[in-house]
């Protein structure tokens, strides 16, 4: 009896059991089987290491999140780490809980103590806050889903207080490297709009869906904290979609979206809700490799190129130190040229902060000099470069051509052009390389300059936005 007892205090108790989803084991596994029954499995060549999952009442997101669970049915991984936001308490960072099971209706849910502990003594951002769990759904109600589709699982149960960007980054460093030699799925639990009327709902999840199949988590988190979508597990997110990104995963995808108002026929006010998958795929990472060099040859030869990145580089350099740039004598014709130009710097493969100037109103090596540091230090995306992260970023640039506004979009030319799209204040600008990095057709490159504008993802095709080509000699 004494065992028992000391065994229960150190399991974590469903608290919305019977409420968000019934309490009955048998209803309970009926019911998610119904789901999952209505699904759809799809082929992503490997197994998923990501999923994202809403996280309400299984009467309004249980289908949704069913979509989700489908693609890992009867896979088997070293651990799970569901990464879900607080409802009920703010604290800096996220929290561990150091419990050793969670128990649903459906048994127990052993945690890795052994893993959480080793991602608590990772990150000084990464502690363990009891009241973070103690009556948080959104973690919990992943659970059931889980039990019903995967073998024996160990848990890591997250909860986040603080979402910003920067917070996200050192948390999904902090696991990547933690769980770097280890099979895990990471489950972001978030739901998306909440309490608008229907279509505006579907408009402001639509921005959260086209960040999450661009693979765009910075996109993503300067969104939220600019309130132009909504996400209440933006955090959870982003991190599961950064972790992907460490462990080798290139592609997102929403393989279903619905909101409340399509389970209960009102409109007035509804919840998003998004099933998402993170994973690898081979032939996006095949064609990534083999793709041709994007952009142009602007005549612009090895020293001027090595030139202008020494500047960017140092440019950097003396701004975090504090110090003058090096005074550099510029006797090349072509770098006194004025060109338009951007500076992106990348970080272990992922973007770490992208500015340009598009007027050809400064020689070029000035550009340079001008947007690298503005790319480290101005992109309102990312935190301000850090000393230590300079020597691991690297940097391209991108010389530009003049602009040419178009009126047929046939004259794109995927993998040579970039896109300049402007309608009313809004304006957004793709660089050549994107599109081919991506993989991107003619359509999906326009769609994807109108989120990056702020605009519907169709509303290239109105008689009022304007459409502008260049390209770039891309180094």
């Amino acid at each position: 009896m004494m065992t028992s007892e000391i065994s229960e205090k150190n399991v974590r108790q469903p608290v919305v059991a019977g409420s968000f989803y019934p309490a009955d084991p048998k209803t309970l596994s009926s019911e998610i089987r119904i789901y999952l029954g209505n699904a759809t499995s799809e082929d992503f060549g490997k197994k998923p290491m990501g999923l994202i999952s809403p996280h309400a009442g299984y009467i309004y997101s249980g289908q949704v999140a069913a979509y989700a669970y489908k693609q890992v049915e009867g896979i088997s991984y070293d651990a799970v780490i569901v990464i879900a936001p607080s409802h009920q308490a703010y604290f800096p960072g996220a929290s561990v809980d150091r419990v050793a099971s969670y128990r649903t209706p459906l048994g127990l849910v052993p945690v890795d103590t052994e893993l959480s502990e080793q991602i608590i003594k990772e990150s000084d951002r990464i502690s363990h806050y009891p009241q973070a769990h103690a009556q948080e759904h959104s973690l919990e109600v992943q659970l059931p889903f889980l039990q019903e589709v995967l073998p024996e699982f160990k848990l890591v149960p997250v909860i986040m207080g603080d979402q910003d960007i920067t917070n996200c980054e050192k948390i999904a460093e902090a696991i990547s490297h933690v769980i770097k030699k280890r099979d895990i799925l990471v489950v972001a639990s978030s739901d998306l709009s909440h309490y608008h009327q229907y279509d505006e709902a579907k408009l402001l999840d639509q921005k959260v869906i086209d960040r999450i199949n661009s693979y765009d988590p910075h996109g993503l988190g300067s969104d939220l904290s600019s309130h132009k979508n909504e996400a209440c597990g933006g955090g959870p997110i982003m991190t599961a979609m950064l972790i992907g990104r460490h462990l080798g995963a290139n592609r997102a995808t929403v393989i279903h979206y619905a909101n409340s108002g399509d389970v209960t026929g009102d409109y007035s006010g509804v919840v998003g809700y998004a099933a998402g998958v993170i994973y690898n795929d081979k032939a996006t990472e095949n064609s990534m490799q083999k793709s041709r060099k994007a952009g142009v040859d602007l005549g612009l030869n090895d020293d001027e190129k090595k030139l202008l990145h020494k500047i960017a580089k140092e440019s950097i350099k003396s701004t975090l130190e504090k110090k003058p740039l090096p005074d550099y004598r510029i006797e090349s014709g072509t770098l006194n040229e004025l060109r338009g130009a951007f500076v992106s710097l990348h970080k272990q493969g992922m973007l770490r902060g992208c500015i340009g100037h598009i007027r050809s109103d400064k020689p070029l090596h000035e550009t340079v000099k001008d947007m690298a540091a503005a790319a480290a230090f101005e992109d309102p995306r990312f935190p301000s470069l850090s000393r230590k992260e300079f020597d691991q970023v690297a940097i391209e640039i991108s010389v530009l051509t003049p602009f040419r506004k178009i009126t047929d979009i046939n004259e794109i030319e995927v993998g040579k052009h970039g896109i300049y799209m402007v309608k009313g204040f809004y304006s957004g600008l793709l660089l050549p390389q994107v599109a081919t990095e991506y993989g991107w057709d003619r359509i999906t490159f326009l769609e994807h300059t109108c989120n990056k504008s702020g605009l519907r993802k169709d509303e290239w095709k109105e008689k009022d936005t304007e459409i502008y080509i260049f390209s770039a000699d891309v180094f």
